[in-house]
C-alpha cells in the first residue's frame, strides 16, 4: 500500500463527516426551498422557484435585510475603529499590562443571552441605569428610532474586546525597529501609524473583518433576547424572520427560501473579503 493510499483511508472517514453535517444540510434546505410545506395544514408540495418569487415581493424580507445591513455596517465599523484603538494602547508597555488585558475580555467571554438581558435591564424606561445617568426617560427598545441602535450599541461593547485582542497580536508581529527607523528619519507618530503600521496591519485587519462582516451579518440571540425583533420589526434581522417564519409559523418551504437567501449572502461577502485579502497579501 502506497503512502497516498494510506493517506486517503484516513482522509476518508473526514470528508464523509463534513459532507454529513455541513453539505446534506445545504442541500435539504435547498429541497425544501422550492416546496411549499405547512405541517400544521399538511400541505406538502413543489413549487419550484415560487418562494423565491414572493420574496421579491415581500415587504417584510426588503425590511428585514436592511436592518441586518444597518446592524452589521455600523457595529462592524465602530467595532474595528474601537478595537484598533484599544488595540494600541494595549501595545504598549505598562505595569499590570496582562490584567488590563484580562478584564479587557470580559464583555467577549459573558455569554450573549445573559449580556442581552443585561442591557435590557440596563435599557428599562423605568429602572435603567441609562436613563438614570442621563437623566432623561428615553425608551430604548420600545422606540423604532431607538431600538436598532441599542442593539449596535450591546453587541459592540460585546465584541469590541475580540477585535482588539486579534489586532493586538498583528501588532505583535510587527517589527519594531520599523517604527523606530521610521521616526529616527522624522516621521511623527500620526505618520508611522499611518505609513508604517497600518499598511503592515491590513491582512489582520482583513481576516478580522471577514469575521465580523459574517457574525454579524448572521445575528440572531443577541437582537432576538433584546427586542424579539420590535417593535413593529424594526429590528427584526434576515436570521429573526427566518425563525419566525420557519418555528412559529411553521412555514418550512418559505422559512427555507430565507435561509438560502442568508447563505447566499454571506457567501457573497466572504468572496469579497477573500479577494481582498488576497490582494492585500501581495
Amino acid at each position: 500500500m502506497t503512502n497516498r493510499d494510506s493517506g486517503q483511508r484516513f482522509v476518508t472517514p473526514a470528508l464523509l463527516l463534513l459532507a454529513l453535517v455541513t453539505v446534506y444540510p445545504v442541500l435539504s434546505v435547498l429541497y425544501l426551498s422550492l416546496h411549499r410545506k405547512l405541517l400544521i395544514f399538511d400541505i406538502s408540495r413543489f413549487v419550484g422557484l415560487e418562494n423565491y418569487l414572493f420574496l421579491v415581493r415581500d415587504d417584510r424580507f426588503w425590511n428585514a435585510l436592511g436592518n441586518t445591513a444597518y446592524f452589521t455596517l455600523f457595529s462592524v465599523v465602530l467595532e474595528l475603529v474601537l478595537g484598533l484603538s484599544i488595540a494600541m494602547l494595549l501595545h504598549r508597555e505598562f505595569r499590570f499590562k496582562g490584567f488590563v488585558r484580562a478584564v479587557v475580555l470580559i464583555p467577549w467571554a459573558i455569554p450573549t443571552v445573559v449580556s442581552a438581558k443585561m442591557w435590557e435591564w440596563m435599557y428599562n424606561t423605568d429602572f435603567g441605569i441609562l436613563n438614570y445617568l442621563l437623566g432623561a426617560e428615553v425608551n430604548w427598545l420600545g422606540s423604532p428610532l431607538w431600538a436598532l441602535n441599542a442593539a449596535v450599541f450591546m453587541d459592540v461593547w460585546k465584541t469590541t474586546p475580540f477585535v482588539a485582542i486579534l489586532l493586538m497580536a498583528g501588532l505583535q508581529v510587527i517589527p519594531r525597529e520599523l517604527s523606530q527607523a521610521a521616526r529616527i528619519d522624522g516621521a511623527g507618530s500620526w505618520d508611522v501609524f499611518r505609513k508604517v503600521t497600518l499598511p503592515l496591519l491590513k491582512p489582520v485587519i482583513l481576516v478580522v473583518l471577514i469575521f465580523r462582516t459574517l457574525d454579524a451579518f448572521r445575528v440572531f440571540d443577541s437582537v432576538y433576547v433584546l427586542t424579539g425583533g420590535g417593535p413593529a420589526n424594526t429590528t427584526e434581522t434576515l436570521s429573526i424572520y427566518a425563525y419566525k417564519v420557519l418555528f412559529q409559523t411553521l412555514q418550512f418551504g418559505y422559512g427555507s427560501t430565507l435561509s438560502v437567501v442568508v447563505f447566499l449572502c454571506v457567501g457573497m461577502i466572504s468572496v469579497v473579503y477573500i479577494k481582498l485579502l488576497s490582494k492585500g497579501t501581495k
